[in-house]
């Protein structure tokens, strides 16, 4: 396994981690043993990082997570997140919050689920408008001071939001949306983190799974997958990205490796401080996606990419549009 340092913290994980979200929520049917085993095959295979958030299930996930790697808890970086409230009673509720109080004890309820006294990596999910970040980030901070959070992270914030946060105490990564098909990290987000030190951690870098090729009619989606509900999904959008994936394909058949494979190679080769983190719940495609680590892009190759899936390439925007007012704060 190759592995990487986030930014300049120390943290080192494994070049690719595992986002554990889908294991509990919002892509469809559930297997809490096939869920298992896939964790367990990742620690196997070398995966060191792995990423979950109060809110997927709500809270059954860390719970998952915390189960399964028990018994291994010294062999891996388990990252969490606070700040987006859901309603176990109606999950499709959503708020947002930075409260010090809130972030306190959110941190509480994620170690007694996680069963871990610390947290390698802490991050605010979403940024609150209606709390300065100072004080979020000061809360956080306290949590380090206190031995219950080793690192702070945070996701899909703005550059000027994270100079802010890294005025009050370092952040070691931030987690952010970013793929073939949403490069809009490179409007000034990457620039940002090179900058201030932060390691830089894509989430969804198979584009919620479109650019593994594995979806090709929106039929093929359960019906309870919240991606029937996103607008890159749905409509004329959805035969337009399925030409992009296409595209990408006839590169992937040419280097002999899959769609998803080659998609990931390309987000390795933006920088060793970058970190993806492609969520599945089954062991073959954690296998599959770490074999994109043997992949090797040339110049010529990236420069094929970029031509195939130049900046605002994807048909649609990557949210719905109230979602699409959280990210970026």
């Amino acid at each position: 396994m190759q592995h990487r340092t986030l930014g300049r913290s120390g943290l080192t994980v494994s070049a690719l981690g595992l986002g554990c979200m889908g294991m509990s929520d919002f892509y469809g049917p559930l297997n809490d043993d096939e869920s298992i085993r896939t964790l367990h095959r990742a620690t196997e295979l070398g995966v060191t990082f792995f990423d979950t958030a109060d809110m997927y299930g709500p809270y059954k996930n860390e719970e998952l997570v915390g189960k399964a790697l028990k018994d291994r808890r010294q062999q891996v970086v388990i990252a969490t997140k606070f700040g987006i409230l859901r309603d176990p009673s109606d999950p499709s509720k959503r708020g947002i919050s930075g409260r010090p109080e809130y972030v306190r004890q959110a941190c509480d309820d994620s170690l007694r689920r996680l069963g871990t006294d610390y947290i390698d990596l802490y991050y605010q999910h979403r940024v609150d408008p209606a709390t300065p970040i100072e004080e979020t980030i000061g809360a956080m901070a306290e949590l380090v001071k206190a031995g219950k959070v080793r690192h702070l992270g945070m996701s899909e914030a703005a550059p000027d939001t994270l100079r802010r946060a890294c005025a009050v105490h370092p952040i070691a990564a931030l987690q952010t949306e970013y793929s073939l098909w949403s490069r809009d990290p490179e409007d000034g987000v990457l620039q940002a983190c090179r900058e201030l030190g932060i390691g830089f951690v894509p989430y969804s870098p198979l584009g919620r799974g479109f650019l593994t090729g594995q979806i090709q009619k929106f039929e093929d989606l359960a019906p309870d997958d919240y991606r029937r509900f996103t607008p890159r999904f749905q409509g004329e959008n959805f035969q337009k990205n399925l030409d992009l994936v296409a595209r990408i394909n006839e590169l992937a058949t040419q280097k002999s490796c899959t769609p998803g494979q080659l998609a990931l190679a390309w987000v390795l080769a933006q920088g060793d401080d970058v970190v993806p983190i492609p969520g599945t719940k089954r062991v073959s495609y954690l296998e599959e996606n770490l074999g994109a680590l043997d992949v090797q892009l040339s110049p010529d190759e990236l420069a094929q990419l970029d031509a195939i899936a130049p900046r605002g390439v994807a048909a649609g925007q990557r949210y719905p549009e109230q979602m699409m007012k959280s990210v970026n704060g």
